[in-house]
């Protein structure tokens, strides 16, 4: 009988792992599909390298900078700031502090008045001083959080409406106004871009290590159901295997994603916002930017679409270049008001409605590139409605435990400190203080 039982070998599950076999648990983790990441996962397809949606790592997080070397990662960092189609033509808004040369070139943009700027910092400014609980205390919706500092002009729903529509996977303002200024916090102390072996790469390096501690990961290895053994006795629990024999542990930690925690767990499924991801190749990038591109117009249902190889060259062949072009899928709001984009809300974008949108946003002829792949992920990010509540514990009955963002926060910061805590939490109840990064 095993130590711990992982069940799930994405980031949650792995870095949980990877801290428990540092202090010379027996760890066996179980994943049901055939390579590690869960979320995080890269193919390769015709040489280009897809990620499973499209994705960024801040090297801001300070879990992931506790979990793996970003020195190896050799990643690609996007440009800090977005590009905006505008009626006018596009306008290229960066990150004031890191390029003031391009604060007047914001302002002629007409896409920032003072006034705005005034209400953006005062809506920023306490997510660079305050920890999260303060930030979340007498929480509201976004919208709300927007509204209450007098952000109403062109800065709001032309860039940071459609830019955050992408990164929250919703486009009604719902989401926690603390969590959205979380992440403007990380956006703003990090610079977030890809290594260049994909998003794959984070979780194959908290898998080498957890291997290099001694753990097993089985993959192809799908969990049905938990059974205690001899509970009057405090022994154990049981994981059943589909098409395999019974693991046995003498605890279990469920890691798995929002689609299958209830199942195994018995808790309330979390609710979810869904994302799809276009992949094109081209012969010819539509532009020189690498900047993130987003309409703001609000014309179509792509929120935001990058030259992914100005960024990181080793997504594509030589001589060729992959764009993405996300959009929300049905569930989720665009909340733009216009017919079309309310339209995208109740239906899947079809490949000429992304295609006609996206020639309006490059204003170039699309016609010739290919569509690689469609990657529509249901499960995206768990949904992070106001008011925002603290981390759950990881203890869920006795030698059970849970983890994964939907435990936290959203994130690959939420993913891997969820697990961080799960281990805490083990390391205590069998008596070893203190954890190992």
């Amino acid at each position: 009988m095993h130590d711990v039982i992982v069940i799930g070998a994405g980031l949650a599950g792995l870095r949980c792992a990877q801290l428990l076999t540092a202090h010379g648990l027996d760890v066996v983790v179980l994943e049901a599909g055939d390579a590690v990441g869960g979320r995080q996962r890269t193919d390769i397809v015709d040489g280009f390298r897809l990620d499973r949606g499209f994705q960024v790592l801040n090297p801001a997080y300070p879990a992931l900078r506790r979990s793996v070397d970003l020195d190896v990662l050799a990643m690609g960092s996007f440009p800090v700031g977005v590009q905006v189609r505008t009626a006018q033509g596009m306008a290229a808004l960066r990150h004031p502090l890191r390029h003031p040369l391009s604060i007047v070139t914001s302002l002629r943009s007409g896409l920032v008045t003072l006034p705005d700027a005034v209400a953006l910092a005062r809506w920023a400014a306490p997510a660079l001083v305050r920890p999260l609980s303060r930030l979340a205390q007498d929480d509201i919706p976004l919208r709300e959080g927007w509204d209450a500092a007098g952000l109403h002009g062109p800065l709001r729903t032309a860039v940071l409406e459609p830019f955050l529509a992408g990164v929250l996977a919703e486009g009604r303002g719902d989401t926690s106004n603390a969590f959205a200024r979380l992440l403007v916090r990380y956006f703003a102390l990090g610079r977030p871009g890809l290594p260049a072996q994909g998003i794959a790469a984070v979780p194959e390096q908290l898998a080498a290590r957890a291997r290099a501690g001694g753990a097993t990961i089985r993959l192809g290895t799908a969990a049905e159901r938990l059974s205690a053994e001899g509970r009057a006795n405090g022994t154990g629990i049981q994981v059943g295997v589909v098409d395999g024999d019974p693991v046995r542990a003498a605890r279990v930690v469920v890691a798995v994603g929002p689609d299958a925690v209830g199942g195994l767990t018995g808790l309330p499924s979390p609710a979810t916002n869904g994302l799809q991801t276009w992949w094109f190749a081209a012969a010819e990038p539509p532009t020189r930017s690498a900047l993130l591109t987003v309409d703001g117009r609000r014309r179509g249902p792509v929120v935001n679409t990058v030259v992914m190889t100005h960024t990181v060259p080793s997504y594509a062949p030589a001589g060729r270049h992959l764009i993405a072009a996300t959009c929300l899928l049905p569930g989720t709001d665009s909340g733009t008001g216009s017919r079309a984009a309310t339209a995208t809300a109740t239906a899947t974008a079809t490949e000429n409605d992304v295609r006609r949108h996206l020639e309006q946003i490059w204003g170039t002829d699309v016609s010739a590139w290919e569509v690689i792949r469609r990657d529509d992920i249901v499960d995206a990010l768990p949904a992070q409605h106001a008011p925002l509540g603290p981390p759950r514990s990881p203890r869920h009955s006795e030698r059970l435990y849970v983890a994964g963002d939907h435990r936290d926060t959203a994130s690959i910061q939420g993913a891997l400190a969820s697990g961080e805590r799960a281990a805490r939490a083990i390391l205590v109840d069998v008596g070893v203080s203190g954890t190992n990064g």
